[in-house]
């Protein structure tokens, strides 16, 4: 028997809404980035980009527990000497609402020139307004 693999421009790609709105940040997280990765697809093929879009909206309304809302660190270098910068969770939604989920699925995708190429597939909005509409995304429950 030989395996198929199905290529890029043979895959039907559809497109997906996720409400983030009181959920659990990684859970929201490890959905879309598999759902863009293609792991929920019986033809998924891990050297290639055959994945769905997917659509987060309210994502600076996400939900997480205990005191990381205060405690959890994101770093980020400047490349200077002395040039770390240490933001909270909660300054990092204040200031960029959609930021927390985007590093979450980013890391949660895999590192080189094809993980790249399916973070563009997935679309993260602080608020409830997406320019995505003619696309009829189909709404995902979790």
């Amino acid at each position: 028997m030989n395996t198929i693999f199905v290529k890029p421009e043979n895959a039907a790609r559809v497109w997906y809404l996720i409400d983030a709105k009181g959920k659990p940040l990684g859970r929201i997280a490890a959905k879309a980035a598999a759902m863009a990765r293609g792991k929920e697809k019986p033809q998924f093929t891990p050297l290639w980009e055959t994945g769905d879009h997917v659509v987060i909206i309210n994502a600076a309304s996400v939900e997480i527990s205990g005191r990381k809302r205060t405690d959890k660190l994101y770093y980020r270098h400047s490349g200077y000497v002395g040039g770390l910068k240490v933001t909270t969770f909660e300054k990092l939604i204040a200031k960029h609402g959609s930021m927390p989920l985007e590093l979450a699925v980013k890391g949660m995708l895999p590192k080189g020139p094809l993980g790249r190429k399916m973070c563009k597939n997935v679309k993260i909005y602080a608020g409830s307004d997406h320019p995505h509409a003619a696309q009829n995304p189909i709404p995902i429950e979790l």
